[in-house]
């Protein structure tokens, strides 16, 4: 994920930022329930993307990375529309519980950039993608740097049109959305009317779009590490913050870990994992790192 990509990591500030004033209070207007969603994951399950990750012999990688996380990131939807056989394939091969989070695909974000062409296009995404049942989490829709508040009826349209019965959240990435105050009103009331989350992408060299504003009852966080070693400090960070917002009612956190250079995600997720376990009180598998270098490439 080359995203937010910065030559000298060193030099940025990372802290992240004062929760948005409406966040709490829209954490404060959850009811209160005892549980926690938690599911934290990587980006992809290739063996070339997580290099050394998988034990010699692994013959079927979805089988085995679903052993060691309870969820995935499914960036490959963002690339084309798989048949629906593909979506079985995938759900027949993970345990019960496994979560898919799927990136909406291009032609619709990218493409075609929510214009009324799109929606034929989502009719057919989301008619295979509910083949993954019990299994399918948030779909997401990530915007492109370029799609600016000049196409805000192209977002209105667009949620007044999704399905409610199927989970969604929205990023955007155009510095607008969220340095206009009247513009950033205007789309979270429409996310939280909608019941849509807002998608938080903590990156290098985009601190402008660490917006922290939630806008329902899910934080759906992107975390991308500049393969440096503030990338731990970072993750401790985020176990507070995500501590914090459990304290003031949040029941659903979905957290997935990118880098630049992916080969070292599982190893930040097992950092990751373990830190929430020790936190928060909950008992996610912890990956298994043996075959990753258990002195992290940073030092």
């Amino acid at each position: 994920m080359k995203f937010g990509k910065v030559e000298h990591p060193e030099l940025i500030d990372f802290t992240i930022p004062q929760d948005h004033p409406d966040t709490e209070v829209l954490l404060s207007n959850i009811p209160k329930i005892e549980k926690t969603n938690i599911y934290v994951g990587c980006a992809k399950w290739n063996r070339q993307d997580l290099k050394n990750f998988y034990p010699r012999g692994t013959k079927d990688e979805l089988a085995y990375y679903s052993s060691q996380f309870n969820c995935i990131e499914l960036n490959a939807t963002f690339y084309r529309i798989f048949p629906a056989e593909q979506y079985q394939k995938w759900y027949d091969k993970t345990p019960e519980g496994f979560k898919f989070f799927p990136k909406m695909t291009n032609e619709v974000s990218h493409l075609r950039r929510l214009n009324d062409k799109v929606y034929d296009i989502v009719d057919r995404y989301l008619e295979v993608t509910a083949q993954l049942k019990d299994k399918l989490g948030t779909i997401f829709l990530q915007m492109h740097n370029n799609f600016g508040p000049k196409n805000w009826d192209r977002v209105v349209q667009f949620v007044n049109y999704w399905p409610k019965e199927f989970p969604l959240a929205m990023e955007f990435r155009h510095t607008d959305w969220f340095t206009d105050e009247k513009v950033a009103q205007e789309l979270y009331h429409l996310l939280e009317e909608n019941n849509i989350a807002n998608v938080l992408v903590d990156t290098a060299g985009r601190r402008d779009i660490m917006h922290m504003r939630l806008t329902n009852n899910e934080a759906f966080i992107r975390y991308v590490g500049a393969n440096h070693a503030s990338d731990y400090n970072r993750l401790d960070d985020w176990v507070n913050k995500l501590a914090d917002w459990k304290a003031k009612g949040l029941q659903n956190i979905h957290f997935f870990v990118h880098q630049n250079l992916e080969l070292e995600s599982p190893l930040l997720s097992a950092y990751f994992i373990e830190k929430l376990n020790q936190r928060l009180g909950c008992d996610l598998t912890i990956p298994k790192t043996a075959n990753l270098p258990q002195k992290n490439l940073f030092d």
